[in-house]
């Protein structure tokens, strides 16, 4: 299901990317699509949105209500487009990808740490410029707290996982045994 997504969701995300860039509005569309993406994660809207009960000029027009005054022409214009074309589920998606590509386009990259103890801010910026010197990208740490790694650090950035976990390390000594 999640490729579905993707691949419904992808056309939208470049096609809005490639109107960001055109017209020099990076920040304003991945405002647009985060306010967008968050409205339709409610739970209370999400299930609205899959019932049947309105119809598609409603669910515009209470998009466009929950919005606010906060959406360009563009934007409104994408909220009725997806409605049309029963598309307002995937706006997390096209969101994640826009974001993506965006970094991207910045050269910026997106790294998600998990390590056993909290970071310190310290730490997270000494492990940002190491990550900068071997990547040669500006770095965005988010970082998460697992207990269940024991002791280390695992580190995903894109497709690349570099896993200095006690836990990780454990498994492939395990693995490597025949456990």
């Amino acid at each position: 299901m999640a490729a579905d997504v993707t691949t419904i969701a992808r056309p939208y995300a470049e096609a809005l990317f490639e109107r960001a860039v055109e017209t020099n509005q990076l920040d304003l569309w991945s405002d647009i699509l985060g306010l967008l993406a968050a409205t339709v994660r409610d739970p209370a809207l999400s299930a609205l949105i899959a019932s049947p009960k309105l119809e598609k000029s409603q669910m515009a027009e209470l998009m466009l209500d929950i919005a606010g005054g906060r959406l360009s022409d563009e934007g409104q214009n994408l909220v009725r487009l997806l409605v049309e074309n029963g598309r307002l589920s995937v706006l997390p998606e096209i969101s994640g990808i826009f974001e993506a590509r965006k970094a991207d386009y910045q050269g910026a990259l997106d790294v998600e740490v998990t390590s056993a103890f909290a970071l310190t801010p310290a730490e997270k910026k000494q492990l940002a410029e190491a990550l900068k010197r071997k990547l040669g990208r500006e770095i965005r740490i988010t970082s998460e707290k697992d207990p269940k790694l024991i002791g280390g650090i695992r580190v995903r950035a894109g497709d690349m996982v570099i896993d200095g976990s006690v836990s990780g390390q454990l498994s492939k000594l395990a693995n490597e045994l025949g456990i």
